[in-house]
Order: structure tokens, then C-alpha cells, then sequence
């Protein structure tokens, strides 16, 4: 008689960050459980991340709606099955109500734990927390292949963010571009790549302005998530807010540097040994003192300096260099 496969319920955060924060666990059970199929429960924006994991074989998109009834929607797609694993990133009470073997569900946060120890605590492996991991089929790597292919270095820059008030200004990532691939740059002749959303494309258009059209790599709102988590892994370096994009850099393993103000590198640094956090002088908590909601309609990274960046955009740069690396 042939056995069943063992079938995971993945309910996945809703916003691509924390969603790819909490990928490596989905790496984990692939590797663990040969064969396993799993069923994904996603937002629009998170969804399509894990759409080529091995063993993939549904996807659910669930968009907040009043009365909380995207979760009776949801019970209403998943309830009729019974499950090997149910995984809840989200802490609901609803896969506490399905047949299931078993269940892991997200318990809440520690004071001062990163978003990767937090979401590996589901599995019992905050000792050993798992690196974010986003799986890639052929044809998305020959897609970023095909649209990252030249000569030079690629710096790759993500310059918007969810809000203004994490976002660096244009016109001062336009300015470490400039430099870094300009004449005695540190990156010299290299490419620039921009990646966000379809409504970041202003605010790229300011750095853009930095290079020649011919050493651009402009992939704003034009390639799906998971083409632009190809394209990173043959970059050189990010350089980004605190945003989705940081956390997809340093899940490709490019190095990582990302600027904050008002969010906590804390929670929310990039994950990884070629990942750092720069802020300027003021701590996260200053920025709570002033906009006790983080919701003010002000830009509150003017005070994080340009040459500071710069500086330590360098240094990532020297300090993964192959030569440093296997020195």
C-alpha cells in the first residue's frame, strides 16, 4: 500500500520582511522531511516567495478582511484535511482547531530577540536558528542571469521603504552610488541595480541619475520577488532602508548593509555574517520619544550622514573581498 505524503500547513507571516525572516524553516523541513507537500498560507505580497519550494503544492492567499473572516475563509479551504505538521507563524486559534499530528505555532515575542531566533522558537531551534533560505527554480535564475549579465561589480540599492520616515533621502544614495562606482571607487565601473515596488519608481528615478543608462540594472516594479532574490545573489553589495528588499539581500547572501532610524536593528538587522546595520547617532528609542507611533509624515534619517555610509560600505566591501574572506 503506498503511503500518504506527509502534508505541512505553512501559515506564513504577512509582510514580505518577516516572511522571509521566518524561510529558513521551510529549508529545515524540506531538508528533514523527504517528500513532504506543502500547502502555503499567504498575504498577496508574501505568497509568491515560497512558490517554488520542493514538495510545493498549493497556495492560499489570505487578504485581511472586517470580523476577521479571512479566517473563516481559511477554515473553510483547509479544515477537511487532516495535516502531518501544522506550522502557524501567525499565533491563531484556527490551527489549533485542525486535525493535525502535529503543531507548531508562534507563541509571541521576547523582549530584544531578533525576528530569526523569534520564528525559529516555532521549531524549538532558537539555539541554532535557521539562516533565511528562499528557494529558486531554473528558469528565475536564468531570468536574473539573463538581466544581471555585463562587466563590473553590481551595487544594488533598494531606496524607498513601507514609510517615509525610514527612508533615507534619494538623492544621499545617489551620492555613496556615485562614489562607490565612480573614478577611485571602491566599486569602480561597476553597475547599479534598483530594486522596489511600481510606486518607488520616483524615488529610484533620483538614483538612477547616478550612473550612465548603459551601467543600470532596473528592476523596479518589473520583476517578480523571487527574480529579484536571484538577481541579488550575483550582486556585490545592498545598500537599502529597513525594508522587505534588506532582508531579501541578506537572504541571497550579498553583503548587506542596512540604514535605520525609526525600527529596530534590534528585531529587524539583516541576518547573516556579511550583514550590518548603520544608524545614525540617535538610538531607536529616541525616535519612539518624538513619534510614540512611528507614524509621522516627516523623514526622520536626515541625521544619519552620508560619508558614514559610505564609510561603511567600504569597509563591507573590503571585508568580504575574496582575498579578506580566505585570508
Amino acid at each position: 500500500m503506498q503511503r500518504r505524503p506527509f502534508s505541512i500547513l505553512f501559515i506564513a507571516p504577512s509582510r514580505i520582511g518577516d516572511a522571509v525572516l521566518a524561510s529558513g524553516l521551510v529549508k529545515v523541513l524540506v531538508d528533514k522531511i523527504p517528500g513532504a507537500q506543502f500547502t502555503f498560507v499567504g498575504s498577496e505580497l508574501t505568497a509568491p516567495l515560497f512558490a517554488q519550494t520542493p514538495g510545493f503544492e498549493r497556495m492560499i492567499v489570505m487578504e485581511k478582511r472586517p470580523l476577521s473572516q479571512h479566517w473563516v475563509s481559511l477554515w473553510n479551504e483547509v479544515h477537511g484535511q487532516k495535516w502531518g505538521l501544522v506550522v502557524d507563524l501567525r499565533g491563531s486559534g484556527l490551527s489549533g482547531l485542525l486535525r493535525r499530528s502535529k503543531r507548531a505555532v508562534h507563541r509571541g515575542a521576547r523582549a530584544g530577540e531578533h525576528k530569526v531566533v523569534e520564528a525559529a522558537r516555532v521549531l524549538k531551534l532558537e539555539d541554532d536558528p535557521p539562516s533565511p533560505f528562499l528557494y529558486t527554480d531554473t528558469d528565475t535564475e536564468d531570468r536574473a542571469a539573463k538581466l544581471t549579465a555585463g562587466e563590473g561589480p553590481i551595487l544594488a540599492i533598494a531606496p524607498a521603504a513601507n514609510w517615509m520616515g525610514k527612508a533615507w533621502p534619494a538623492e544621499r544614495f545617489a551620492n555613496v552610488a556615485r562614489r562607490l562606482l565612480g573614478p577611485g571607487g571602491a566599486l569602480e565601473g561597476g553597475r547599479l541595480m534598483l530594486l522596489g515596488a511600481w510606486r518607488d519608481r520616483d524615488i529610484a528615478g533620483s538614483v538612477k541619475a547616478a550612473v550612465p543608462s548603459k551601467r543600470q540594472i532596473d528592476l523596479v516594479g518589473v520583476e517578480e520577488l523571487l527574480v529579484c532574490y536571484a538577481a541579488l545573489k550575483r550582486a556585490r553589495l545592498f545598500i537599502g532602508n529597513d525594508s522587505g528588499v534588506m532582508h531579501l539581500a541578506a537572504a541571497a547572501n550579498v553583503p548587506t548593509l542596512g540604514l535605520f532610524g525609526p525600527s529596530d536593528d534590534e528585531l529587524y538587522g539583516p541576518w547573516g555574517p556579511a550583514a550590518r546595520a548603520v544608524r545614525g547617532p540617535r538610538p531607536f528609542e529616541a525616535f519612539l520619544a518624538i513619534d510614540p507611533t512611528l507614524s509621522h509624515a516627516v523623514c526622520h534619517m536626515t541625521d544619519l550622514p552620508t560619508g558614514e555610509v559610505l564609510a561603511a560600505a567600504e569597509a563591507l566591501i573590503a571585508k568580504t573581498a575574496p582575498e579578506a574572506v580566505h585570508a
